[in-house]
């Protein structure tokens, strides 16, 4: 879900946040990725007949077809990107995750509905409705990825939270995802349509957290008051409060605790045991892997690897897959760009490099345990 409305609020009142770019303006970043949300887009964009595409034995590929060839498109622009994968979500997002399978369920409802009225646009419909990220989907991609040398890092609970921590520690330049709560997270900028834009002839929408934070005089903290107001994924809100309204308490009393002393709780019931330092807490201090101690390596791609995994298992053409690779290899030795000499080098660790890093390092207040997989 993200943040409800904010992407119009910022619109209208921050317009200065955000810009629109082509994927060649972006040449020579590094952009961490949300994994889940790419691959979610890509089992709903990347279709046949109006269906998954699939193997001959009926196995979904079109997670894997969406994955190859956007990333390849991103190599060429001259991005550096590093995946993100979720772990396992924290306890206070079990509400929001009971909401999605309500969701779901009725949406199976509806479905076979269509199915046995025959109506197909209402079955392609609720298809996409029904559409879930697995466990299969990501560790196939991850497999992917490696062979193709791009890194991912497997983040202890929300991706998000783990970009916004790369992007504070000077690792990336980004986060792309379509999930506004980077910013909320404390991402200094946010990149959505980044997997697709070209894809469906969209544009990049840049955001910017500083630009944001000054248009709306608020500080970061006021600034996830108001996120938690407008409705993110893990507490309730005040039933009645829309964005307009809660960026003028935001801005008037500058903290929930002091707008719930002076609001009309009969106007605007506020949820019973409402856990919005909880979510706060979450926001402010996220478990993250120590980005500092993440090593992103972009390596050769591995063809053969890629033909055996992605042509002999997965059934994809041999020409294509061959050919994805010519355009990661001619990317690596600098071929495309001149600047592209130096596009797969190792990320330093040295006291220079992290001066030389492409944003200032940020605080991150409470780190948990990750896994970091390094491409081979």
């Amino acid at each position: 879900m993200g943040i409800q409305g904010l992407t119009k609020l910022l619109g209208d009142c921050a317009p200065s946040s955000m810009k629109e770019n082509e994927i060649k303006s972006f040449f020579g970043r590094k952009v961490a990725i949300d994994a889940s949300m790419s691959i979610y887009q890509f089992l709903i964009a990347v279709r046949q007949d109006g269906s998954q595409l699939t193997n001959e034995e009926g196995e979904t590929t079109s997670h894997l077809m969406g994955m190859f060839y956007r990333t390849i498109r991103m190599v060429e622009n001259g991005i550096k990107p590093v995946y993100v994968f979720d772990g396992k979500p924290p306890d206070m997002k079990s509400g929001e995750l009971a909401k999605r399978k309500e969701k779901r369920d009725e949406a199976q409802k509806e479905l076979e509905k269509a199915e046995e009225a025959g109506d197909e646009e209402n079955v392609e419909k609720f298809s996409r409705r029904l559409v879930k990220v697995t466990k299969e989907h990501n560790d196939e991609c991850k497999k992917l990825l490696t062979l193709m040398g791009i890194p991912y890092v497997e983040a202890p609970c929300e991706a998000e939270a783990q970009c916004a921590a790369l992007v504070k520690a000077g690792k990336v330049f980004a986060t792309g995802t379509e999930d506004m709560d980077s910013l909320t997270f404390g991402s200094s900028v946010v990149l959505r349509h980044l997997t697709f834009s070209e894809a469906r002839k969209m544009p990049i929408k840049e955001y910017n957290l500083g630009r944001l934070l000054s248009e709306l005089a608020l500080s970061q903290d006021e600034f996830i008051d108001l996120c938690i107001l407008l409705g993110c994924d893990y507490c309730d809100s005040i039933k009645g409060i829309g964005p307009k309204r809660a960026i003028e308490l935001i801005k008037q009393h500058r903290s929930i605790e002091e707008i719930l002393k002076h609001l009309d709780k009969k106007k605007y019931p506020v949820p019973e045991d409402w856990m919005y330092k909880e979510a706060r807490r979450l926001f402010q201090e996220p478990e993250v892997a120590d980005a500092e101690k993440l090593d992103l390596k972009w390596t050769d791609p591995d063809e053969e690897g890629l033909v055996e995994f992605m042509v002999s298992q997965k059934n994809f053409s041999e020409e294509r897959i061959r050919n994805g690779v010519k355009k990661l290899q001619k990317a690596k030795q600098g071929t495309t760009q001149g600047r592209m000499d130096s596009f797969f080098s190792v990320v330093s660790t040295s006291k220079t490099s992290k001066r030389k890093a492409e944003e200032p390092k940020g605080s991150q207040k409470k780190k948990g345990k990750g896994t970091f997989k390094k491409a081979k």
